[in-house]
């Protein structure tokens, strides 16, 4: 079993930034993919953006050069920093991980943007 925790989601103002926190914890066996979903009221979730264990990164487009996700190994811990939020970024943010063919999702953090 692994476990996923996220946090830092909030209400910012349009332009604003937030970062947020995933920590796993669990059965993890070394260092997988992690990966940010978000979801808007009334839509499906979409996967948001990417990192494998060796670092690179994959960003869907709407957020390629405001977003950017990054891990600490050592924490089990993977983040992501939005900058330059817009209203159409307010969502719940899911942090997933695939272990050993098993799929797991966080809690959620809701990010709300203002315009």
């Amino acid at each position: 079993q692994v476990q996923l925790v996220e946090s830092g989601g909030g209400a910012v103002q349009a332009g604003g930034s937030l970062r947020l926190s995933c920590s796993a914890s669990g059965s993890i066996f070394g260092t997988p993919a992690m990966a940010w979903y978000r979801q808007a009221p009334g839509k499906p979730r979409e996967f948001v953006a990417l990192i494998d264990p060796s670092g690179r990164t994959n960003y869907v487009g709407s957020v390629k050069g405001r977003f950017t996700i990054s891990r600490d190994n050592a924490k089990n811990t993977v983040y992501l920093q939005m900058n330059s939020l817009k209203p159409e970024d307010t969502a719940v943010y899911y942090c997933n991980t695939i272990v050993r063919s098993d799929t797991y999702w966080g809690q959620g953090t809701q990010v709300t943007v203002s315009s």
